[in-house]
């Protein structure tokens, strides 16, 4: 789900929710608890990018994120300034997520690339050298402006919007809200996926109108989607009907396909993989490690003011999946 509204508009639709206003906004109620935080004698550092634009920031829609790892024991600090070897030796782990061309996200500049060759070339070496990368890219603009840095790494990105027919999140009731379940054959075999106990094993993760991705060769799938997923085009001439076909999303789950769409069935939307020396998860979505309130007609075609999304849906895994990933890429877990 894209959120391009300003916060001054995002806090006033917030008051007072209409049947045909729809937004989000991070949930501040939710305070996260580890019960068995994996960072106990070090604590590496997480610099979640803010330099390129970004829609998910540690301060913003990630806040929720940043809370939860700050009581794994890690230590969330923001990125602001470009990418360079100097700045990326004072951090352990890099998260970029949802960078952009230009601060306006419907604006023409928006898919332009969001980082210089030098920056793109930078974030390689250091991850090669030893370094940990989160890459979070959602359909065009966004996975369009990170295409330079994602393609560093082996990562190829479908940019359209994923959907699938099937196995859609009963809580959303839209096909760009995709199950990924264990006893569906759904979720890979990865440490990521295993925790390191019976209590932190991924079993049920929804991802909230994604694209997808492929990995390098040797890259492990860790949200694999299935027969009945679909990956719709986005470009120029079809944006105005992929646009209708999202405004169709929020009122019903059996929308039909525009043209163009393909199969999107040996994609992935999360792969995890090495990368000389260093450790890289790519992730087709963004929302699924945030905590967020959906506000608007969804909330209350059901009677109710608000949904959940991301790490505060207690019926989901989300939140162990997010503490996974980070400790993989801590090296928490092998």
């Amino acid at each position: 789900m894209r959120r391009a509204l300003v916060p001054a508009l995002l806090l006033a639709l917030a008051a007072v929710p209409t049947a045909r206003a729809q937004v989000q906004v991070p949930d501040s109620t939710y305070v996260p608890t580890v019960a068995r935080p994996a960072f106990t004698t070090r604590r590496p550092v997480v610099m979640v990018d803010e330099a390129h634009h970004n829609h998910f920031t540690a301060g913003g829609y990630y806040r929720g994120l940043a809370a939860l790892l700050e009581a794994d024991g890690l230590r969330v600090v923001p990125g602001t300034q470009p990418f360079s070897a100097e700045l990326l030796r004072t951090c352990d782990i890099l998260v970029v997520a949802d960078a952009l061309g230009d601060a306006r996200a419907t604006g023409p500049e928006a898919r332009r690339s969001a980082f210089r060759p030098a920056e793109c070339d930078a974030v390689r070496d250091w991850v090669r050298a030893g370094g940990s990368l989160l890459l979070v890219a959602d359909p065009s603009p966004y996975a369009s402006a990170m295409d330079s840095l994602t393609r560093r790494f082996g990562v190829e990105t479908g940019k359209g919007y994923t959907l699938d027919t099937r196995r859609v999140d009963e809580e959303m009731n839209n096909q760009g809200s995709i199950v990924y379940r264990r006893d569906q054959g759904a979720l890979g075999n990865h440490p990521i996926l295993r925790g390191r106990g019976r209590d932190e094993r991924v079993d049920h993760v929804v991802t909230f109108n994604g694209q997808s991705l492929t990995g390098p060769p040797g890259s492990r799938g860790l949200l694999v989607l299935g027969r009945s997923s679909w990956d719709v085009p986005f470009t120029a001439d079809a944006r105005h009907e992929t646009d209708r076909r999202l405004r169709a999303l929020a009122d019903t789950s059996s929308v039909p396909l525009t043209r163009g769409s393909v199969p999107a069935m040996g994609r992935f939307q999360g792969v995890a993989f090495a990368f000389g020396r260093g450790r890289v998860v790519a992730l087709g979505e963004g929302s699924m490690l945030s905590a967020q309130f959906l506000l608007g007609r969804e909330a209350l075609r059901r009677g109710r003011d608000r949904l959940r999304i991301g790490l505060n849906r207690p019926d989901l895994d989300n939140e162990k999946f997010a503490l996974n990933v980070m400790r993989w890429l801590g090296r928490a877990l092998n």
